[in-house]
Parts: C-alpha cells; structure tokens; sequence
C-alpha cells in the first residue's frame, strides 16, 4: 500500500491523507450494532490502509482515479451513521472521507433550492437554511451525526415525512463522481422526461456505484403554526383505520406515530392507558390549514371509536425524539437491542405486525418484542420493531441479534411486505434484497454494478447480494 499511499499524498497534499493509528481506528466501522458487539468483546476488527480527505470535487477524481489505475477498493465515508454495516474497514482499501467537503455552495430563497457539499452535517445544513426563513423538512434521528450525502446514499427518511416525503422527494439533483473518475451531474429542473432518472442510480446505491460530492435539495418556507394531538387506540389495527382514513382523505400531517402498548409503557409511561396504544402527531403549516386538519383529525379518530390523549405527549416526544443510548452502554447492561424498519400495504401492515410480534416472542431471552409506525402513505405504512434480549455475558448475543432480523426479515417477506423501509440494506440486509427485487432483480442490480464499477472498488461487499 506504500505506493498508493504516495501517489495519493503527492495528488492531495499530505495533509490531506492519513495513516495515523488514531484515525484509522476511528473509522473502522459505522454505527451498526454488531461490529460495536465486536469490538466491545474485544475482537479485531480491521482498518483500511490510508484515509483520504478531499477538499473538492477535483480532489475526488483524483483519488478515483488512482485507485483505479492501482486497483485498490475505496470506501467513500460520510459521518459514520449508517446502522446496517455499510462501512467496514478493509486493510486493501482506501477510504474517502467526504467529511472535510461540508459547503454550503448556495441558498435560493425564490426557486427554494440549496446546493451542498455531499460531506455537510444535516442538522447544520438545516440550520442554515433555517436562517432564510426556509427548511429541508427532513428530519431523520440521526440529523445531527449524519451527512446530506449519507441521506441520498441510504435512501433516508425522517420524521416528518408523511407531509414532506423522504429524501428521493427532496432532492432535485445530484453531483457525483463515476467510478472511472468522471464527474456527473444529474437534475437540472423541477421535473424531467429525459429518459429514465439516473439519479436513482445513487439514490440507495451506499458506495457501491460511485461518490456523491454534492446535492442539492428543494427546500420548503418555515410552517406558520405548529400544534399537536394524540389519540388512544383499543387496537393496532383500529390505529391503522384512523391513519388510513386520514390520509386518503387528504389530510398529511407531517409526523403521525403510533406506539403499540408495550412501547407506550416503556416511551411514555405517564400516559399508558390500560392495554391501549397511542396515536401521536404533528400538524404544521398555514395556521388555517391547521385548524381545519385538527377539527378533521378530530372527528375521524372519534367515528373510529379513539379518545383524545394529552397532546403534551407530543411536545415531549418532539424534546427527546433524538435521544437514543449508545451500542456500548446497552452491551454493558446485559442486553443485545436493535430496531428494524420494514413497509406493508394497509391491507397486510396487520397480519405483518402480528407475524413478527410472535416470531419475536420466540427469541431467546427475550425482553421486549414491540412496534410503532412513524412513516404513512396513501397505499400503505411503515412499521419499526424493537426488540431486546437480555443476556448473562457477550457469547450468544450475536446469535441472538441475527435471529431476532431473521425472524422480521420472514415474518414480514411471508405476509407481502417490504423488508427494507429508510436504513438502507448494508452487509445486514442484501440476503433479503431477494424478497423485495426478485431473483430477476437482484441479477439485474448486479448487472448495474458490473456496468458501472467493472473492477468491482466502490465499497465491495456492501449493499450487493451475495452471487
């Protein structure tokens, strides 16, 4: 690697590659559960060989470039958030950290448009348009760790999509840097019919098609009025109904969550009523839009046989919604936790919850086995299981957390959902990727690949199943 490290050092400048212990180490892996159960008990897991930092988009085709003239893999590395194991360390491979590529390049407040660099913090690029009166409108948990390149790259979502939509509804284009060091930009108007829309070859690709170096974003004006409500509900499904009815009415509010009991208990415990889940929302916008959403909401959830719960619930969720423990203080309790994000039609969203609640039930040591929607359409929702077993040591905890996907992964493939809703599909879920693309599919997701990075170096062994 001595040559590659050279060749990069004299491209950028060495103050702009690294191979110090420190950073190496740093940045062997993302946030996914199982390499931080890993390195908690202590196993080795590895580095990549150098860290390039690219200061532009010319620094990017550069260090593209001499990989692939050298034939060494390349990571391209946002903020490390990712959760399905999107980033591993590779002792052959270079990995681009687009971190120091964080610009805002402009803010237009008339066509309401911002153009980034792909490295930027979301929670920083959000604030900065918050400035101009204006907002992204995309809000994932992970806002203040991840990258708006990380948001394309995994397909995001964010909380309040149901009236905002999700990240492919935001964009409007993106810059990207091709395997074969060609720069590319793809968007140039509000809507197009210039064949089909590459952009989605980069929408969800993770690393494995090429490096996004900028995008840019349509924006929305900051809502007049924000106000809340919450309803109980005797059943999942009765949720489900209100939700459903409330939608394809037309209504949208912008955050609408439903919590199953035993998440009630444990998220909001001050309001758990007898065995009741809760509806819990955000309504914002025009303030006469407003009312007249409330006042409708209002009345669909009491024909659907809902009460009224305390809307403070939603105000307090709003304070801590980002709030989560890290891997290790979790691991240091005992206990081996994730939470897995999977889609259905409103017709199957049932028979999926009520699948997965009970294959859950079997895992061992189970402790918690629960679920709560946050992401509503017209045709359907979304639905995010947790689940926690609590165990005596480190040793089985690995098996458990496998057989815990596992056990989602089929419960929701077995009754027509979809396995994969806004985390993306890393090394974790491209064994499932068959329930969702189909054989057909999945050849012909290798075959884009093969097209668009035939030496195979964009983050080999993400995303793309195994042949």
């Amino acid at each position: 690697m001595n040559t590659i490290i050279a060749a990069l050092s004299a491209a950028l400048g060495p103050d702009q590659v690294l191979t110090d212990a420190a950073s190496l180490h740093a940045r062997r892996f993302d946030r996914w559960c199982v390499n931080h159960l890993r390195d908690f008990r202590g196993e080795t897991l590895p580095s990549c060989a150098v860290i390039a930092r690219p200061a532009n988009v010319a620094d990017v085709q550069k260090i593209v470039r001499i990989c692939t003239a050298m034939n060494t893999p390349i990571i391209p590395y946002g903020l490390g958030s990712g959760v399905c194991g999107g980033i591993v360390g590779n002792p052959r491979a270079v990995l681009l950290d687009m971190g120091s590529m964080n610009r805002v390049r402009s803010i237009d407040p008339i066509n309401l448009l911002a153009d980034f660099d792909a490295g930027i913090n979301g929670l920083l690029a959000e604030q900065l348009v918050a400035v101009e009166g204006l907002t992204i409108g995309h809000w994932p948990q992970s806002i203040g760790i991840s990258s708006v390149g990380g948001w394309v790259s995994t397909r995001a979502s964010g909380q309040f999509s149901t009236a905002y939509g999700n990240i492919e509804d935001i964009i409007y284009a993106i810059e990207a840097v091709l395997p074969n060091g060609d720069l590319v930009t793809l968007g140039c108007a509000p809507r197009a019919a210039a064949g089909p829309d590459l952009r989605h070859l980069l929408m969800g690709a993770e690393g494995t098609m090429g490096v996004i170096t900028g995008v840019t974003l349509s924006l929305r004006r900051a809502p007049e009025q924000r106000t809340f409500s919450a309803y109980y509900a005797k059943t999942m499904d009765q949720g489900f109904a209100a939700q459903r009815e409330i939608v394809q009415t037309g209504w949208l509010p912008p955050v609408m969550r439903q919590y199953d009991h035993p998440e009630v208990t444990r998220n909001f415990r001050a309001h758990a009523r007898d065995n009741q889940a809760m509806l819990l929302m955000v309504h914002e916008g025009p303030a006469a839009r407003v009312q007249a959403e409330l006042t409708a909401v209002a009345k669909i959830a009491a024909d659907g046989g809902m009460a009224p719960a305390d809307p403070q619930v939603v105000a307090d969720w709003m304070d801590q919604r980002n709030h989560v423990p890290e891997w290790r203080d979790l691991i240091e309790r005992g206990l081996i936790v994730d939470t897995v994000e999977i889609s259905g039609t409103w017709s199957r969203i049932g028979a999926i919850y009520n699948a997965a609640i009970k294959e859950l039930a079997g895992l061992e040591n189970v402790v918690n086995a629960s679920a709560h929607s946050s992401h509503v359409y017209r045709t359907g929702i979304n639905l995010y299981f947790s689940f926690a077993s609590l165990m005596d040591g480190t040793e089985r905890m690995e098996a458990a957390y496998f057989d815990g996907w596992d056990r989602i992964m089929r419960a929701t493939a077995a009754n027509g959902g979809g396995i994969a809703h806004h985390h993306g599909a890393g090394r974790l879920r491209k064994a499932y990727l068959h329930h969702d693309l189909g054989d057909t599919g999945v050849a012909l997701l290798r075959r884009l690949k093969t097209a668009m990075d035939p030496q195979n170096l964009f983050n080999p062994g993400n995303l793309i199943p195994d042949a």
